[in-house]
């Protein structure tokens, strides 16, 4: 059975969650400060968390900066009231799967647990090699032609899709979905930007752009 972690310090929220999870067959597990959610995740026996930003102490986004230095991969939804640009890069940036603001609707949360879920599922490994470029996907580190880069969160996610769809075209909007779920609108140029990003460090010869399609990665 999935287990959830939910890492809320309002009552009220926590309970509102479990019963809205577990009245769809999630089993839920509740913590109320950093440090138990850091132990909790580490631990390896739950499947997704639900991590409030705003706890006391220890804060959500240190948690998270924390498990995923320490090799978790346990996929991350983010809970906050913060819902300016700025707040929803650095929780993508310090390894959030997902960024959702409050309030939101159960229903929503849902699915996108539901999608976290799924991708999760169908991760097959933690490397990755491809033609020259060999990923890491617990360290972040690209290897290319054995000169050694250090990938962002996003960088990494970014180049995971491309690896595992070597000589396939895929458009903006997939590789936003794939990447940053809802945090950024279909005329967000993010993607762009962080293809820029990956030519810098892969090389641009690797990564072409099919006009009016989206972008190919070429092995």
């Amino acid at each position: 059975m999935t287990r959830i972690l939910i890492v809320e310090d309002e009552p009220r929220i926590a309970s509102l969650l479990v019963k809205g999870l577990e009245g769809e067959g999630f089993t839920t597990v509740v913590v109320d400060d950093g440090n138990q959610a850091a132990d909790a995740v580490l631990s390896g026996n739950v499947d997704l968390v639900l991590l409030d930003v705003g706890l006391p102490g220890t804060d959500g986004l240190t948690v998270l900066r924390e498990v995923r230095a320490r090799g978790a991969r346990t996929p991350v939804i983010l809970l906050t009231a913060r819902a300016e640009v700025p707040d929803r890069v650095d929780g993508l940036d310090a390894g959030a799967d997902d960024y959702l603001t409050k309030p939101f609707s159960v229903e929503e949360l849902l699915a996108r647990i539901r999608v976290r879920l799924r991708e999760s599922s169908r991760d097959t490994g933690t490397t990755i090699t491809v033609g020259r470029i060999h990923l890491d996907l617990r360290t972040r580190l690209a290897a290319v032609g054995g000169h050694a880069v250090q990938l962002t969160a996003q960088e990494c996610m970014l180049a995971e899709n491309f690896l595992r769809n070597p000589s396939k075209v895929l458009s903006r909007d997939q590789l936003r979905q794939a990447v940053w779920g809802s945090a950024y609108d279909s005329g967000s140029n993010i993607v762009d930007v962080y293809v820029g990003y990956l030519r810098r460090k892969f090389g641009r010869d690797f990564i072409s752009t099919v006009r009016g399609q989206g972008y190919r990665f070429d092995p």
